[in-house]
């Protein structure tokens, strides 16, 4: 099963604002009307209830969206650039992928679970603006229009944990399989060995007008949750399970020794995976050993604690009542839950608030740097003194001028303002 894929993602870059004029008959002197450029495409996920894994990300790993069309004289703004939409199954945990994470860390982005839900995870770039925005009473002609900001990148990491409303674990060959068969049209391979799942298989139980989904995760091993086997694979698709079906081989020498190891492996992985709610099933009893060794077996795991019961997968016996105790746990759980959300108070952490500007002495002047004054001069771009006057009463604006007389700084002092070199007039 492909439950995780790395992708890059590159959102549209904004379309270039217009440096144009009027050109009329009978209209010699004609103002600016250099129009704007449209906006780049965003890159946006969707939940396609349709999905159930990640394999369609196999083979194609790079997404693009549309960039913005340049602006045009007469006023005429570019189009925007066309949003890409990409389906990803319910389930899916989006994180952003940096140099040196490891393919299960990285900031969370989002965490995708109903259908239609979305996501944008790259924006595209703001158009930039023609020269009709910087027409003033001082200047009528201006040779100044904006460049389009660049559209977002970023390489993702989608991680698929399965929505499932029981999760049925258990050793390897407990019968997880043939109970899955036995109560939903899934069919996943049934055989008498170990392993025969090799990744998870869901299934819909119609109990009247209610419904419910089972997920079969494949057998756990002692050190699964160090990922002996594929034991992180399997274990991850039980952490989106609101109650487990903990199945067990009737069977087996020791099943009180089975059901520890099993309990020990999910609270190693997580401790949350502990606290969830379980129902004891003791599988196999259409077997003679099993049968008769029933109220021995019983007796044994209720004085551990356990409320046991007996069914036979393949025989179907005890199933019909295994379903109506797990539709009393579904519903116990819900009401748990809503309770929960009703009185939980909201944390609210706001980030903490960055300076607009940063003010640096250089041996031959001043240096001027922020994300906002980097986005100015890769707008207006070029090294005419008219570029370098707009920046320069932008960064007025901005407030600048106070915090460089206070740092020292003195007309025709050489500034370097993200890089590019001017001299401020104080």
């Amino acid at each position: 099963m492909i439950d995780r894929a790395r992708i890059t993602v590159k959102a549209g870059n904004g379309g270039n604002g217009s440096l144009s004029f009027r050109h009329e008959k009978y209209v010699p002197m004609g103002g600016p009307d250099g129009g704007d450029g449209g906006r780049g495409g965003n890159i946006t996920l969707v939940v396609n209830e349709s999905m159930r894994t990640l394999a369609d990300f196999r083979h194609k790993r790079i997404y693009r969206a549309k960039p913005g069309g340049h602006g045009e004289g007469n006023k005429r703004h570019g189009a925007n650039g066309q949003d890409l939409l990409i389906n990803v199954p319910p389930g899916t945990i989006v994180r952003e992928f940096r140099d040196g994470d490891d393919d299960s860390e990285g900031e969370l982005l989002g965490d995708l679970m109903k259908p239609g839900q979305r996501l944008i995870v790259a924006h595209g770039g703001r158009g930039g603006r023609g020269n009709v925005h910087f027409s003033t009473s001082t200047n009528r002609a201006p040779h100044i229009a904006e460049n389009g900001d660049m559209g977002e990148e970023r390489e993702l990491v989608l991680d698929l944990k399965l929505i499932a409303d029981v999760g049925i674990a258990g050793l390897p060959n407990a019968g997880k399989s043939t109970l899955l068969r036995a109560v939903s049209m899934a069919r996943p391979k049934v055989a008498d060995y170990p392993f025969t799942t090799l990744e998870p298989a869901l299934g819909v139980v119609d109990v009247g007008y209610q419904s419910m989904v089972l997920a079969d995760i494949p057998g756990l091993i002692e050190g699964a949750h160090e990922g002996t086997g594929l034991g992180h694979d399997f274990l991850r698709h039980i952490e989106r399970t609101r109650v487990l079906v903990h199945l067990v081989d009737g069977s087996r020498p020791d099943p009180l020794a089975d059901i520890e190891t099993i309990n020990a492996e999910l609270a190693a992985y997580s401790p949350a995976l502990a606290r969830k709610r379980q129902a004891l099933i003791v599988n196999k009893l259409d077997l003679p050993e099993v049968r008769d060794n029933r109220d021995r077996i019983a007796a044994a795991l209720r004085a551990k604690g356990f409320d046991p019961s007996f069914i036979s997968a393949a025989g179907g016996e005890g199933v019909p009542e295994l379903i109506e105790r797990l539709m009393a746990l579904l519903a116990e759980v819900e009401e748990t839950k809503a309770e929960e959300e009703s009185t939980a108070t909201p944390i609210l952490r706001p980030e903490p608030r960055r300076p607009r500007f940063e003010i640096h002495r250089l041996d031959n002047g001043f240096e001027i740097e922020g994300l906002l004054v980097r986005r100015w001069v890769g707008r207006i771009g070029g090294d005419s003194e008219e570029a370098k006057a707009e920046i320069m009463r932008r960064l007025l604006r901005m407030g600048v001028g106070g915090p460089l007389r206070r740092a020292g700084a003195r007309p025709g002092d050489r500034l370097l303002v993200a890089g590019k070199a001017m001299e401020w007039q104080g």
